[in-house]
């Protein structure tokens, strides 16, 4: 078994955005996070890695390189999250001062690992180091185990920020002061 000690969170390399628009892809349809399956019009979003990549901050916790790898070669990808801040393409509920990530997914077989607070927590320090007051992130009523990570991590539901992406779609808001 893994530990977190285990894992490297780093951004996505370019030769890696395609399978890890897959990875998000599929995890969300994997775990019936789509109302509309396969003809979901957000599962296109999903698997956009690389616009991600170029509009906001694609992180990837990776396992580390095996020996003989190449030098700055990454192990294989476990997990992926999108970093954003106030103004930014991929941030739609952060106001002034705060930071937002989202389509946090991590590969079913790499469960129970670490890889999600891994990624949580670099979102939590990048927000620091930039000197903002708060992180959010919005996330869906059936996300039991991401809700529990955030609460572990001190996040805390903001209702009164709840929202609907798409009609019959809420989403569950949190924050987290960081500063």
């Amino acid at each position: 078994m893994m530990s977190a000690m285990d894992i490297t969170v780093r951004a996505a390399r370019p030769y890696e955005y395609e399978a890890v628009g897959e990875l998000t892809a599929g995890v969300y349809l994997g775990d019936g996070l789509l109302d509309f399956g396969r003809r979901d019009p957000y599962l296109a979003v999903l698997r956009d890695a690389r616009h991600r990549a170029e509009h906001a901050e694609l992180l990837v916790a990776a396992e580390p390189a095996g020996s003989g790898a190449d030098e700055g070669a990454g192990g294989e990808v476990l997990g992926t999250v999108t970093f954003a801040v106030y103004g930014g393409e991929y941030a739609e509920i952060a106001r002034p001062g705060e930071g937002e990530f989202r389509t946090l997914a991590v590969r079913p077989d790499a469960r129970g690992r670490g890889v999600g607070e891994a990624l949580v927590r670099e979102c939590v320090d990048r927000a620091r180091a930039l000197g903002l007051e708060r992180l959010v992130l919005s996330s869906q009523h059936m996300m039991h185990a991401a809700h529990r990570l955030y609460g572990r991590l001190g996040f805390v539901r903001t209702p009164d920020r709840d929202w609907c992406p798409v009609e019959n779609v809420p989403l569950l808001t949190f924050a987290l002061a960081v500063r």
